[in-house]
C-alpha cells in the first residue's frame, strides 16, 4: 500500500513539538524564532521522514507561491546564464524557485508570458526585455505588480531596475582607443529603442568629445539587432564605403564578433587592419581569434542584486522602492586592440 503524505504534524510528532514550531523551523524567515537545537531536530526528522512541503496549502495560507517569472530576449546569448545563474542563488536562499522564459526579442511573445506568469500566481517578475519606451510594464507596475528589470532600464526609471554603468564602460573604451593613437574610431551601435543601445551610443559621443577626437556621422551604423549578423552586415556597408577609420567600438560582443567576420570578408584582420572593442565580456570571448577587448560588465552580480531587489519589493510592496542601481564596468584589454 502506497504510504500517505508525510505531513507537518508527523514531523510535530516525531520531534514532540508543536506542528506551528516545525512550520518555523522550516521556513527560512522564521527560524530564528525557534531555538538552534529544535530546528536542528526539526530538520533531520523533515528529511529523514521524507517531509516535502505542500506548495498549495503554503500558497492558501499565505497568498504567495514561492515563484518569480524571469524573462530574458534571447537564451542562445551567452551574456544571460550567469545573470540567471545569480537570480536563482539569491532566490533559492529565501526559498524562491525562478521560472524562465524567453521571448525570441518578440513584443507579442513578451506580452502572451507575461500575462500566463502572472496567472498563475508567481510572487513578481524579473526582466531583461524591457524597451526604453514599454506601455505593457507601465500597467504592471501601474497594477503593483512586484517588477525588477535587469540590465535595461526606461527612460522615466518608473521601475526599479538594475543595471551597468553603460556610460563609464564606454568612456573606458574609448580612452583605451585614444591612448592607442586612434583617431578614427566608427560606433557600430546597438538598438536604440533599448536602454542598452542608447546610452552607450550617446556615451560614445560623450567620450569623443572628452577625448577632443572629431565625430564623423558616416562612421556611426545602428544595429536593429544584438546579433553576429547585423554587426557583420553593418561593418561590411561600412567597410565598403571606403570611409577612412582606424577603430570600431562595437555595441555588444556579438555586434563585435560580426565585425570580425565582415572584416575576414574583406580580406582584413584585427587588429592589423582595425582595432575593435565588444562590450560585456561575454563568456568565452577571450577565446576568440584575436581575443576580444570589451567592457566587462559583472553578470552574475546584476542577476544577484536583481533578486535581491525584487524579494525587497515583495516583502515591503512597490509604493517607495523606485531606484536604479548602477554597477561599475571594467576595461579588459585583449588581443583585438593596438597601436596605430
Amino acid at each position: 500500500m502506497a504510504q500517505g503524505r508525510v505531513t507537518l504534524r508527523d514531523v510535530a510528532h516525531h520531534v514532540g513539538v508543536h506542528p506551528s514550531t516545525v512550520s518555523r523551523a522550516l521556513n527560512p524567515e522564521t527560524r530564528h524564532m525557534v531555538t538552534e537545537e529544535i530546528a536542528a531536530k526539526v530538520s533531520e526528522a523533515a528529511q529523514s521522514l521524507g517531509y516535502r512541503p505542500n506548495p498549495m496549502a503554503y500558497s492558501l495560507k499565505t497568498n504567495r507561491s514561492l515563484t518569480v517569472g524571469v524573462i530574458i530576449p534571447d537564451l542562445t546569448n551567452p551574456l544571460f546564464p550567469p545573470i540567471i545563474r545569480g537570480i536563482e542563488d539569491v532566490l533559492g536562499m529565501h526559498g524562491y524557485t525562478a521560472v524562465i522564459a524567453n521571448t525570441d526579442n518578440d513584443f507579442d511573445r513578451e506580452e502572451i508570458i507575461l500575462d500566463r506568469m502572472w496567472a498563475r500566481r508567481v510572487d513578481g517578475l524579473i526582466l531583461a526585455t524591457a524597451r526604453r519606451d514599454d506601455p505593457l510594464l507601465a500597467e504592471y507596475r501601474a497594477e503593483g505588480v512586484p517588477l525588477v528589470l535587469v540590465n535595461r532600464d526606461v527612460d522615466d526609471h518608473s521601475i526599479r531596475s538594475v543595471i551597468n554603468d553603460d556610460a563609464g564602460g564606454i568612456h573606458l573604451a574609448v580612452a583605451h582607443l585614444a591612448g592607442l593613437g586612434h583617431r578614427r574610431i566608427a560606433d557600430i551601435a546597438g538598438p536604440q529603442a533599448l536602454s542598452t543601445g542608447f546610452l552607450r551610443h550617446q556615451a560614445y559621443r560623450d567620450a569623443m568629445g572628452v577625448e577632443g577626437l572629431e565625430i564623423d556621422d558616416r562612421l556611426i551604423m545602428f544595429c536593429d539587432a544584438y546579433s553576429i549578423e547585423c554587426g557583420r552586415r553593418q561593418m561590411s556597408d561600412l567597410l565598403a564605403s571606403r570611409r577612412d577609420f582606424t577603430a570600431a567600438l562595437a555595441g555588444n560582443d556579438l555586434i563585435a564578433l560580426g565585425c570580425y567576420d565582415a572584416l575576414r570578408d574583406a580580406g582584413l584582420s584585427c587588429p592589423q587592419d582595425l582595432s575593435i572593442v565588444g562590450f560585456n565580456d561575454m563568456p568565452f570571448i577571450d577565446k576568440m581569434a584575436p581575443p576580444l577587448t570589451t567592457v566587462r560588465i559583472r553578470h552574475y552580480d546584476i542577476g544577484a542584486e536583481a533578486a535581491r531587489a525584487l524579494l525587497s519589493e515583495i516583502d515591503n510592496g512597490t509604493e517607495s522602492s523606485v531606484a536604479q542601481i548602477r554597477l561599475p564596468c571594467e576595461l579588459i584589454v585583449r588581443g583585438s586592440t593596438a597601436p596605430v
